[in-house]
């Protein structure tokens, strides 16, 4: 059964995570010369001078989301394992940027995927209309990721396309760690 304080630890360490993440992000934007939103790729900060930056700070974000992951086990194991993969998936990406080739394809497709489903087993176990936004935004990602496989951009370029993937991820990341650290309550069965 999980306890109080390993469900607090897991919603801050999730909150943390994404946190620490999207203000690396930010700062490498400010960075990176010339960058642009819309025109550049998010992992475009992971080569050049923001690398440093961006690549730490990504790893980071996948070792602490496959450690909240093992804390939230006992929640729903399917989350533990999606969240298990989109970690592996994030330091994959810090690990292997975008000028390696494949393996940093493989990595973005894992932690974008991973990161848009990770909601659907929670609604089933936490039943309530926070969880139902988390899948909302979920999906959100998800028809996203569909639209940029398949070029569809929407005015938004690849870079801003690419944001709707990560962004709605990243909204209800930090909402379930807040959530979970606010609440610290077992769901329901």
């Amino acid at each position: 059964m999980l306890n109080k304080l390993e469900t607090k630890l897991a919603g801050v360490i999730f909150f943390v995570a994404i946190a620490q993440f999207i203000l690396a992000m930010l700062l490498a934007e400010v960075l990176y010369p010339g960058y642009s939103v819309s025109g550049n790729y998010i992992s475009d900060l992971g080569v050049g001078s923001t690398a440093f930056i961006f690549n730490t700070s990504i790893v980071i974000l996948g070792l602490l989301l496959i450690a909240g992951a093992l804390l939230t086990r006992n929640v729903s194991k399917a989350f533990a394992v999606i969240m298990v993969l989109a970690g592996i998936g994030a330091m994959g990406v810090g690990i292997f940027p975008e000028t390696t080739g494949s393996l940093h394809v493989y990595s973005s497709l894992l932690v974008f995927l991973m990161g848009s489903i990770a909601p659907i087993p929670l609604l089933l176990k936490i039943r309530n209309v926070l969880a139902l936004t988390w899948v909302i935004l979920g999906a959100l990602g998800f028809v996203s990721l569909i639209l940029y496989a398949t070029g569809h951009y929407m005015g938004l370029g690849h870079g801003g396309m690419e944001r709707f993937i990560v962004y709605p991820d990243l909204l209800w990341g930090m909402a379930f760690g807040g959530w979970l650290a606010g609440n610290a309550e077992k769901p329901e069965k």
